[in-house]
């Protein structure tokens, strides 16, 4: 692979994972969630997609997306290392904000987008996921 489909590859994912991250948001605002910040960064320790709240539960969702079924679920990529990564952040992000008295959870959003135009995507939430 040389460097310009590289990057191209790399661009069309981040592409597709921003377009599966407005629809998981979507989806959470939909079913009641209140969305409160989207890729929360703290340095280069990582990233957390969404950090939502609902019935006074405070729910850091992994979105994950694919164009297409070849690979499995989605929902599937998220490793033992991505929820390690995932719980430090919420650990950063819960101090930053001083909140101590909330309870919290992990969730995972799966999304595999439709391949036509009025199909629905597949979206999958895992609430408590890890």
């Amino acid at each position: 692979m040389n460097s310009a489909s590289g990057y191209n590859s790399r661009k069309n994912n981040k592409k597709t994972g921003g377009l599966g991250e407005e629809i998981a948001g979507q989806f959470l605002s939909d079913s009641g969630y209140r969305i409160l910040d989207r890729n929360f960064r703290y340095s280069t320790f990582g990233e957390i997609d969404i950090i939502a709240e609902r019935n006074d539960i405070l729910v850091f969702v992994e979105v994950k997306t694919y164009r297409t079924k070849q690979f499995g679920e989605p929902e599937l990529l998220v490793t033992a290392r991505k929820q390690r990564q995932v719980r430090k952040m919420a650990e950063i992000y819960l101090l930053q904000k001083k909140i101590t008295d909330m309870d919290c959870r992990f969730d995972v959003i799966g999304i595999n987008l439709a391949k036509r135009e009025g199909e629905p995507d597949r979206i999958n939430h895992i609430e408590n996921a890890f």
